[in-house]
C-alpha cells in the first residue's frame, strides 16, 4: 500500500491564499473546492465528524486523519 504523500505548511498556506484569491474574485465554488484539497488536521475532523456528521467530509481531504484514525475511521 503506497504511502499518503503529507502536504506542507507552505503548500497549505499557497492553497490558503489562493482561495482566497478567488472567493475575493467572486468565485466561491472555486475556492471551496480548492479548500477541499488541503488535509483536515485530524482533530478537526473528528469533531467535525462527531458534529455535523460523517457526510459533510465528504469531498475533503482527509488524509491525515487516515493515517492518524487509520482507513475507514469515518464509517466507525
Amino acid at each position: 500500500m503506497p504511502q499518503a504523500q503529507t502536504m506542507t505548511l507552505d503548500e497549505k498556506l499557497a492553497i490558503g491564499c489562493k482561495a482566497a484569491e478567488l472567493e475575493k474574485a467572486g468565485d466561491k465554488e472555486g475556492a471551496m473546492r480548492l479548500m477541499k484539497t488541503t488535509p483536515i488536521p485530524p482533530y478537526i475532523a473528528k469533531v467535525i465528524k462527531e458534529k455535523a456528521g460523517a457526510e459533510y467530509l465528504a469531498g475533503w481531504n482527509l488524509s491525515e486523519a487516515e493515517a492518524e484514525f487509520g482507513a475507514g475511521w469515518l464509517d466507525r
